[in-house]
């Protein structure tokens, strides 16, 4: 059993510069044959009439799942449902997700709903244990119940990137009894994360869009130092334009922040990081489907008109950016993307980043909130180089942030 150690895992600490992350995928069919695998993964699906309404999550890691299976590993699988709160909820049990494994990839996935009989399946097969948040021991990261996971096992695996930044029982305390990996969708989180951040080719452009800087305000700051243009978009944008003097009108903004605005702007000149703004963009007078809009420079919004997507200039001039970069992180959407004719300027430069990608060497990596909805709705998110479908991990980790359920992964824990 792997001695336990005593860090911390806390997600408000900086990251490390290096993490001595091991892949199970290099490991060989020798060392792996006859090993049970206990796999933390995240198969936090939608669900509708008791099915499995998106299986983009569980789709995404089943190829590594085959592989370790056909390596003659025998795998226990661990993941949640929704927020059960330590109860249990029948609606959040991982049965649909059973059936799903079952009916589409022919593999047999017994649930097992009693963790002290939970065990080790033949080689080359899986159970799942049930949804790990009807104990409520599971998100108060309690050893005692890491340690009786770790019974089942000989081997800990993390393929859930986007359950890492919790520090829960079966992505924190149960690396600390096995010999810990990392699987398969995690590292390709991980290597396109780094790419993006740590080694990228230059120019490197990041385009930053949602409603609030409030909520994004350590990624502004982490990615001035790191990338080197910003494009902005969406509510956030309109709370710059009025630190630079722009009455904004109705438009969504944080008034509040107008000063913490202005300091973004001198910080990103001062380290060499060009903040780009949207010269006009669409107004309207109503936020809804199909609402009369206009297309305005930002000195011309009129006190009953509120910004909702980028303008056609502001289009070109960030297809511009665009043009010239190596690599393009992008987070948020540029607009009110859910509702038409607000979701142009989003589309538009979404399909600029794809098509740059496919006619050159741009790497292109996205993710965090409504982002992949957003993408998805452009129709081009397969044409991005990667897109993730975490949420909170993605943002703590552009935010510089250590993730506690990958700092735990390191080789000398």
């Amino acid at each position: 059993m792997r001695s336990i150690c005593h860090k911390t895992g806390n997600n408000r600490h900086k990251r490390k510069d290096k993490q001595m992350i091991q892949p199970i995928e290099e490991m060989h069919a020798e060392d792996l044959n006859g090993q049970t695998i206990l796999m933390r993964v995240d198969f936090n699906c939608p669900l509708a009439n008791g099915k499995v309404s998106d299986a983009t999550r569980i789709d995404r890691i089943m190829p590594g799942i085959q592989s370790l299976l056909e390596k003659g590993a025998a795998i226990i699988l661990l993941s949640h449902l929704g927020r059960p709160k330590g109860q249990i909820v029948p609606e959040m049990s991982l049965a649909p997700i059973c059936a799903y494994i079952e009916e589409n990839y022919q593999l047999s996935v017994p649930l097992i709903s009693d963790l002290d009989r939970l065990e080790s399946p033949a080689a080359g097969t899986l159970v799942m244990a049930e949804n790990l948040r009807f104990w409520p021991e599971e998100e108060a990261n309690e050893a005692s119940f890491a340690e009786k996971l770790a019974r089942a096992g000989d081997i800990y695996v993390n393929d859930a990137f986007s359950c890492a930044h919790r520090a829960h029982a079966s992505t924190h305390a149960l690396a600390q009894h096995l010999p810990a990996y990392a699987g398969p969708a995690l590292m390709r989180e991980v290597r396109a994360l780094k790419t993006a951040l740590d080694t990228p080719k230059r120019p490197v452009v990041a385009v930053v869009g949602g409603a609030k800087i409030s909520t994004k305000l350590d990624v502004l700051t982490h990615l001035i130092s790191r990338v080197d243009h910003l494009i902005l978009g969406g509510g956030m944008a309109n709370t710059f334009l009025a630190a630079k003097g722009y009455d904004m009108a109705r438009s969504l903004m944080e008034a509040d922040l107008l000063d913490i605005a202005g300091d973004i702007l001198r910080r990103a000149e001062a380290q060499n990081c060009t903040i780009h703004l949207p010269v006009d963009g669409q107004a309207a007078r109503e936020f809804k489907q199909g609402a009369p809009s206009r297309t305005i420079l930002n000195e011309g919004l009129a006190e009953d008109e509120m910004m909702l997507d980028i303008g056609p200039r502001a289009i070109a001039d960030y297809s511009a950016v665009i043009s010239s970069a190596k690599c393009v992180l992008w987070n948020g959407p540029m607009g009110a993307f859910e509702i038409p004719p607000f979701d142009v300027g989003t589309s538009a430069l979404a399909n600029t980043v794809a098509q740059a990608t496919a006619a050159s060497d741009l790497v292109s990596i996205a993710g965090g909130g409504d982002t992949v909805a957003a993408l998805n709705h452009a129709g081009c998110a397969d044409a991005f180089s990667y897109v993730s479908l975490a949420g909170g991990a993605f943002l703590e980790w552009i935010e510089g942030r250590e993730l506690p359920g990958i700092a735990i992964l390191d080789s000398d824990t």
